[in-house]
């Protein structure tokens, strides 16, 4: 019976009924079901390694152009600055890792690192939590039926009502409002 595949359950059990001595080694050949060279192999790796089945850990295939270091490099730029694009992270790679990799290899390694494509949240520069907090504290002592905003938008009649309705099923929400456009009165923010 060659080349038939052995469970690594069967061959700890083997291993362990030889190493306790509960068994002859001709009984536990018996029961298990394979043969004694087969159980001098398993026992050889045992020892050699600790477990009874070969582990195939790492890559197959290609040896991968960025190491470990470089890519925590990429990460950094990525993190230093979100909004570079993948030629420009070319560049950079070639220029401070001496490193001449395609587009495609960033953007994979990239994903593997987990660090996808999104939309990009921007942020004021000029954004000041000292001044948040100051305006916050200001704002706080009026309540909210004091307060109105309007911020370089121009207001007529016309523009008083919201712009949805309601109305039953199979009939138009309908609201009776002026259409003359009247004086109007705009506000700018300086």
């Amino acid at each position: 019976m060659g080349n038939r595949r052995i469970s690594r359950d069967l061959k700890l059990c083997a291993i362990q009924l030889y190493k306790r001595g509960l068994l002859d080694l001709n009984d536990i050949l018996d029961c298990v079901g394979f043969s004694e060279r087969t159980f001098y192999r398993v026992l050889e790796f045992w020892r050699e390694t600790g477990d009874v089945v070969p582990h195939h850990y790492g890559l197959c295939g290609r040896k991968r152009l960025l190491m470990h270091d470089n890519i925590e490099y990429l990460v950094h730029l990525v993190r230093h600055r979100p909004d570079y694009f993948l030629d420009e992270l070319t560049s950079l790679m070639q220029d401070n890792r001496f490193i001449a990799v395609h587009l495609s290899t960033i953007c994979r390694e990239l994903t593997r690192q987990g660090i996808s494509l999104k939309k990009l949240r921007r942020i004021a520069r000029e954004r000041s939590p000292q001044k948040r907090a100051g305006f916050i504290a200001e704002i706080g002592e009026y309540s909210p039926e004091q307060l109105g905003f309007i911020d370089e938008t121009s207001k007529d009649n016309r523009t008083v009502g919201q712009s949805r309705g309601r109305a039953k099923k199979g009939r138009r929400a309908t609201r009776r409002q002026p259409f003359v456009r009247g004086s109007v009165l705009q506000l700018r923010d300086c």
